[in-house]
């Protein structure tokens, strides 16, 4: 097969054998195309995580939209297609992170003052380009040593649409068949709401015996595919957190602590009566303690996570090192090993630290003190690119908990001013803009950990990679700001802003505030986030992945069950056609999976530009424009929105799950 997993990195060879330097890559074309679409995912990717707080993988569906772009065009080269995928998918990865952290200055004291778009296209391009640059040094750690147990879903799903759409034949069709079957479901649940997007499958009210507990399931295609490509194994190490936050610690919770404690504590944690009037039970809980319990069991699986990979690291920068020692041409012969210098990543990381610290009307505080702004930037943007690194490389872009990294380190943050006495008003925005900074770095570097894996799987030039990397974060950092204050303007509704409000909740951003207040008045809930890091100690003795686990306690079991169902799929096809062994990732249920994931990223992409074109072209309002399309809700709200909903989301989904078992037992020529 083209990139089946080889023992070593050593042993294996990409699609594009290394000795051909004839073979264009870095061209014009690819380069203006892969701009336009990092702006497009960009601008999209703030208005859902503004909304939704959700994102939406990038590189698939860009590598789809680049070989059917050159398709029409004319001829393209394999490595053309994914160096387009390369520079897009890093305006999805920056835009995430930025939405994520940087709409906490509204709820900041002062923050307002800095929340301007010169700040917000500096700290994206800087967390943006550090991303980059940390993972240099990384690279032949985690991409090439650890080729054989690092499976980077997407990066390996990218790989085989790029494979399949440049040898054609079966294997592009079963990828846009599974393209085609996701696009038509997101449609008609997205767009014409035949159906609801989240199923409510089990769910007890406040009195009974097992009270608040909740299992929902987010029935999208996207899930499926990456829960198939993860396998069981992983997936259910996810779910189980989910099992046990929503299934088992909620209704704990519910039993002994009294409600009139819990909306106490809400509204020390800055929940209003509105939102707790407008929100179940259960996510009062959630909100108030669980999701603490999660962010603690991923800060604690994070600092193991590290120290296993502590030796790797090490390794790596010894060779690079080395190579930087001997004019950094150790491995110019071999074409697929160069990379971009450690000159760069040194000086480069050391004057981006140093610009953030002096840059006038920037939150940093008084200089020299604002050094330790820089310092910090470094020492958790370093950590948190690894670890972002590796939790991709295991369960996928989709689900890494980059609010949970962001949530450690605004946390350690806050720590250190306090320990130093920097608890004035001012140091609020500074710990926000250094988690603001480690959360794009974070963001990006998995994105850059998935095209590197595509990279390297197809045979790409990692130098020039790493140079695409930089141009796509600072061509999308150009529209990023813009289209947050466009939406904040659009939503306003005679506030003084949009976002915070009923149409742009920003629930992670919201988060940070409270967490940023909370630690540096001395009032954060430390009693639940101690619990979690004991629950990471206890996953990891139990032979369990950590972080795997951790990130399914602290994300909504409605993301993770579906996962865990695709895997379960996985199984299930492995029994029916009697694989034993790793499947390949060029088989068709590896790559009706892929096309999963691509139509499904695709198809929220739509959902998002159709209500953004609704709302801010058309100015369509009660109804909307996806109101007015909803068909369900227009025709049988009751059934739609009631336990009959429930049933139907059900079986569609089923019938979903049943095309992927019946593709994944068809044999490819």
């Amino acid at each position: 097969m083209a990139h089946e997993a080889a023992s070593s990195g050593s042993e294996f060879q990409p699609y594009v054998s290394p000795g051909r330097e004839d073979v264009p890559e870095f061209t014009a074309k690819a380069i203006l195309l892969g701009i336009f679409f990092g702006v497009l995912f960009g601008a999209a990717t703030v208005y859902l995580a503004l909304r939704a707080g959700l994102t939406v993988s990038a590189s698939v569906p860009i590598a789809v939209l680049a070989i059917a772009v050159f398709k029409k065009l004319g001829k393209s080269t394999i490595l053309e297609n994914n160096m387009v995928q390369t520079i897009g998918s890093a305006g999805e990865s920056v835009a995430a992170g930025v939405v994520f952290t940087m709409p906490a200055l509204l709820f900041l004291t002062d923050g307002a003052n800095y929340f301007k778009y010169v700040t917000i296209f500096v700290l994206s391009a800087v967390g943006g380009t550090l991303g980059v640059l940390f993972m240099i040094p990384l690279r032949r750690a985690l991409i090439v040593k650890e080729h054989g147990n690092l499976r980077y879903p997407e990066g390996v799903a990218c790989a085989d649409v790029l494979i399949a759409g440049e040898k054609g034949g079966d294997l592009a069709r079963m990828v846009f068949k599974g393209v085609g079957a996701a696009m038509l479901y997101k449609f008609l649940y997205g767009i014409l709401g035949l159906w609801n997007e989240t199923a409510t499958w089990f769910k007890t009210g406040r009195d009974g015996k097992i009270p608040d507990a909740t299992l929902n399931c987010d029935v999208t295609p996207e899930y499926l595919g990456l829960g198939y490509i993860i396998g069981p194994r992983i997936a259910g190490e996810l779910a189980s957190g989910g099992v046990l936050s929503w299934l088992a610690l909620i209704p704990l919770i519910s039993i002994f602590v009294a409600e009139g404690r819990i909306v106490q504590d809400l509204k020390n944690l800055g929940f209003t009566d509105a939102w707790m009037a407008s929100h179940s039970h259960a996510e009062w809980i959630y909100r108030a303690y669980v999701r603490y319990i999660g962010a603690g069991a991923v800060a604690c699986a994070g600092v193991m996570t590290l120290i296993k990979t502590l030796p790797t690291i090490v390794s790596a920068f010894r060779e690079s090192v080395k190579s930087f020692g001997k004019g950094g041409k150790a491995n110019e012969a071999v074409r697929t090993e160069r990379d971009l210098g450690m000159g760069l990543v040194v000086v480069g990381s050391v004057v981006l630290a140093l610009l953030i610290t002096v840059l006038p009307n920037f939150p940093h505080g008084p200089f020299p003190g604002s050094l330790m702004m820089g310092l910090l930037v470094v020492v958790f943007g370093f950590f948190f690119v690894t670890v972002s690194s590796r939790i991709v490389g295991i369960i996928g872009t989709s689900s890494n908990p980059i609010s949970g990294m962001t949530i450690a380190t605004i946390m350690a943050t806050c720590v250190v001013f306090v320990a130093l006495g920097r608890t004035g008003d001012v140091y609020q925005s500074v710990a926000l803009c250094v988690g603001a900074i480690v959360c794009v770095a974070a963001a990006n570097a998995g994105a850059t950990s998935q095209d590197l894996k595509t990279g390297y799987l197809v045979g790409a030039t990692p130098r020039r990679q790493q140079i695409g990397f930089i141009i796509g974060v600072l061509t999308s950092t150009l529209v990023i700001g813009g289209t947050l204050f466009l939406l904040d303007k659009t939503y306003a509704m005679g506030e003084a802003h949009g976002i915070g409000g009923p149409k742009l909740a920003a629930p992670q951003a919201t988060l940070m505030a409270t967490i940023i207040k909370g630690l540096l008045a001395n009032n954060l809930p430390w009693a639940p986030v101690l619990v979690g890091v004991a629950m990471a100690f206890m996953a990891q003795m139990a032979g369990a992945h950590a972080l795997s686990w951790a990130v399914g306690a602290y994300l909504p079991l409605s993301t993770t069950f579906p996962i865990w169902i695709g895997g379960m799929m996985k199984a299930l096809a492995d029994k029916v056609t009697h694989r034993k062994g790793e499947e390949s990732e060029l088989s068709s249920g590896m790559l009706y999976s892929t096309g999963l994931v691509a139509g499904g990223s695709l198809g929220g992409v739509l959902i998002a530009l159709v209500a953004f074109i609704g709302d801010s072209v058309l100015h369509m309002e009660n109804p909307t424009l996806i109101e007015r399309l909803d068909l369900g809700q227009r025709f049988y709200p009751d059934i739609k929105n009631g336990l009959a909903g429930n049933v139907i989301c059900a079986l569609v989904f089923a019938f979903l799950c049943w095309l992927l078992v019946a593709n994944a037992r068809k044999k490819l020529e």
